[in-house]
């Protein structure tokens, strides 16, 4: 099944080259894929996976291990933020 995969800030030097720029991917998952497996191949550091979102809404950190996405859904992830 089809879906987008998007990461930002930082997150998007785990990207290949080629999306980088918009720092999206369509990538093609099995339908039984968890978060955390969609994310697994990509290298990203456990602490800097923060803000986890599925079409908007957010994703607990204890459902990462056990939610599965449907077609055509937004996996997006950003770094945890700071601010001065």
């Amino acid at each position: 099944m089809k879906i987008t995969f998007k990461l930002f800030a930082s997150l998007t030097d785990y990207l290949p080259p080629e999306a980088r720029y918009t720092n999206v991917l369509e990538l093609d998952v099995a339908a039984d894929a968890t978060i955390m497996q969609i994310i697994e191949p990509y290298g990203l550091p456990p602490k800097l996976v923060h803000l986890v979102l599925i079409n908007g809404k957010y994703v607990e950190p204890n459902q990462r291990l056990t939610q599965t996405l449907a077609e055509g859904d937004v996996l997006a992830i950003w770094p945890p933020i700071a601010g001065g």
